[in-house]
């Protein structure tokens, strides 16, 4: 890379330094954590989303959780030798503020490195600002020309280039480091901006030069899946691309990396097991209280592409345990594939307008109609709950074409909800119940949907006429719930089971809505209530409903498949045996053909894998693994709040919609609608 090339490079790399300071000043004016001096060492503040905050507070908690063990560590014995931290590309971070309240200091000191514009940038914030000048003590400012910025007893900022290693080794000495004390070395998401060999001699240089430290990065991870993908593209974006992830994709490589380096010993977890396995039950409670907060998928998968490791070497360090080994977040992985299922794209923007959106519901009204409503997507140039209903029209051979209308007429209109589930009737007539406005606002109310044609009898002219019906009460003020046809008595109803409320994260109970009357029904229910849930499956099957997977009150994926079964004075809740079990998953969809379970996509944690199509064989309660062959579909291609219709008769799978707002990287739509080839199910009965 030229000279030119590598200063636009920093530039922009320092850029993401700017943004992710004013995140971490939003952190701590919403209360996630306490951190007066973020806003006093940034100028400017911006609000960010929850789940932004949630991002940085796993992240803040990690490193957090490394630098309180190196201290207990090497502050505890009486006489030992002053610890050292030196914070790698530390930005605007305020590390020294905190410690040196917290009183941690008092026998460590600490030294920050980033580039000489933003660490001059910083010296100049603590010298003019009353409140940080107050904690540093007597300080000096250093010669423009120095790399030594900034000097007091316990702090020390100096402007250099991580590549230079001879330079900043030198530099290091000379502001006072010794490389024999015990030294914890700290890179937040700066090595992997780095060129592989760079981040490499790095590593290595630091395992050479002091034979008593503690190595610990937090970075991006799993590069190559559907959320991995969008992840680069965000950065490649920023002209600050991830070198190291295609080298280094996984835990596993990036221990065996620093074990190459010559670490003696290292450890790591993604972001998941560590807020399930080393944070208190009690603060990640306090925390999930602090907003309203609906975007579970991408806490979860933000949580799996970022890790935090610390790698050790030196007779005080390497046996600090700075993640022991936990059984409460087990490894669950699927078994090994048992087929392919091929997938294709059945619309492209050729066949009309393709259905970009998530949180929606689907539903197949006839062989050849199937109408999308709600949820989150693009319409008309920009991001938005979408009010256009979705049309996909089947035409010969298989051919499909996309549709969008409005709802006609004066009355009622639809109002925006996303995460509600819809039902048919007829062929021309849906219920849409239940879900939501914002995290904090119901849907309330149910809705009639009804389909005409035109004069011409077109399917590209079907209008949609709104009407309320149903009992004027609150009882279906949730969303992430499920509704499925039942039968009792000859009679049909809807089973409405699980999801969430303003009030209530998880809800356990259930109703039947009686199709004929619309009217809400009590029909006796025997066996043990299972534990509540939402963003799970629901399917009938033999009069009955089959639940499967979903998000328990803890936030965590559930694995559990129950049977609500009809027996002859109402219900009967049994749980299905499934061997292998299944990995936990939720977010996914679910579809009975030929007596087999099929669970579609979703999103587990448990597993690096990504999910595909979990097969269950409800007479024997075998389960078997599908990979999703997507050669032929423009990728990525996310699996979660999405719908899915099956054509049984041509063994396909319709996947429409689904994504997410990706963190910050930005929001992703799947941009066509997807077939899954199931043929080979029959194939091997």
């Amino acid at each position: 890379m030229d000279p030119r090339s590598r200063e636009r490079r920093a530039g922009a790399v320092q850029s993401t330094n700017d943004s992710s300071a004013l995140s971490k000043s939003s952190l701590a004016a919403h209360g996630y954590v306490h951190d007066p001096f973020t806003a006093l060492l940034v100028p400017g503040t911006a609000r960010r989303a929850p789940l932004i905050h949630r991002g940085y507070y796993v992240r803040a908690r990690a490193v957090g959780h490394c630098v309180r063990a190196f201290l207990e560590r090497t502050c505890a014995a009486p006489g030992a030798p002053r610890a050292q931290i030196v914070s790698l590309g530390a930005g605007s971070d305020s590390l020294y503020f905190r410690l040196k309240t917290a009183g941690w200091l008092a026998g460590a000191a600490v030294w920050e490195v980033d580039f000489l514009d933003v660490v001059r940038r910083k010296a100049e914030r603590i010298q003019d600002t009353p409140e940080l000048s107050a904690l540093t003590g007597p300080f000096q400012s250093r010669d423009p020309a120095s790399a030594l910025c900034f000097e007091s007893v316990d702090y020390r900022l100096l402007g250099l280039d991580l590549r230079q290693l001879p330079r900043l080794d030198q530099a290091l000495a000379a502001a006072g480091l010794n490389a024999a004390a015990p030294t914890l070395l700290l890179a937040e998401a700066v090595l992997t901006y780095l060129e592989p060999s760079d981040a490499a001699a790095l590593i290595a240089w630091a395992a050479q030069r002091f034979p008593d430290a503690l190595f610990v990065i937090y970075e991006q991870m799993r590069p190559h899946d559907a959320f991995g993908q969008v992840m680069q593209q965000h950065f490649r974006q920023l002209n600050s691309p991830l070198h190291g992830l295609d080298c280094f994709p996984d835990v596993e490589a990036q221990q065996h990396r620093f074990l190459q380096a010559g670490w003696t010993a290292c450890c790591a977890v993604d972001m998941n097991e560590f807020y399930r396995c080393f944070l208190p039950s009690e603060e990640c409670q306090r925390m999930e209280n602090l907003e309203a907060f609906d975007e579970f998928e991408e806490w979860h998968l933000k949580c799996a592409h970022y890790f935090i490791l610390a790698a050790s070497r030196g007779d005080t360090l390497s046996q600090t345990l700075v993640f022991p080994p936990s059984e409460a977040f087990p490894r669950i992985d699927p078994a090994s594939p048992s087929g392919v299922f091929p997938a294709s794209v059945v619309t492209n923007d050729s066949k009309g307008p393709n259905l970009k959106r998530y949180g929606h519901a689907s539903v197949l009204l006839s062989p050849s109609i199937i109408l999308s409503a709600g949820g989150f997507g693009e319409q008309e140039g920009r991001h938005c709950r979408v009010s256009k209903f979705h049309l996909l029209s089947r035409y010969c051979d298989f051919e499909w074409k996309g549709h969008q209308i409005y709802s006609c007429g004066t009355g009622t209109q639809w109002d925006g909800r996303l995460y509600h589930t819809m039902t048919r009737l007829s062929d021309t007539e849906v219920l849409v119940l239940g879900g939501r406005l914002s995290p904090v606002t119901p849907a309330l109310g149910i809705l009639q949907l009804r389909v005409s044609k035109s004069k011409d009898n077109s399917t590209e002219d079907l209008n949609v006429t709104i009407t309320k019906a149903g009992p004027e009460d609150s009882t279906l003020s949730c969303w992430r719930h499920s509704t499925t046809e039942v039968s009792f008595e000859n009679q049909k109803y809807l089973f409405v089971y699980g999801g969430r409320s303003v009030a209530e994260p998880v809800l356990s109970d259930w109703h039947f809505l009686h199709v004929g009357t619309m009217a809400w029904v009590s029909i006796p229910v025997e066996g043990e209530v299972p534990e509540g849930r939402h963003s799970h499956s629901a399917c009938s099957w033999q009069g009955g409903v089959l639940i499967a997977g979903g998000l328990g009150a803890s936030e965590e994926p559930l694995s559990s498949v129950l049977f609500l079964k009809s027996i002859s004075c109402g219900f009967l809740w049994e749980s299905v045996v499934i061997q292998p079990p299944i990995t936990p998953r939720y977010s996914h969809t679910a579809h009975v053909l030929n007596g087999k379970l099929l669970l579609v996509g979703g999103v587990w944690i448990h597993s690096s894998s990504v999910p595909g199509v979990t097969v269950i064989d409800l007479t024997t309660g075998l389960s078997s693994e599908y990979q999703i062959d997507t050669t032929y579909v423009p990728w990525p291609l996310m699996l979660h709040n999405h719908t899915s219709i099956l054509l049984p008769e041509e063994q396909q799978l319709l996947l429409l919609g689904g994504g997410g707002n990706c963190f910050s990287f930005g929001t992703y739509f799947n941009p066509h609608t997807v077939t899954l080839d199931l043929s080979s199910l029959s194939a091997g009965q």
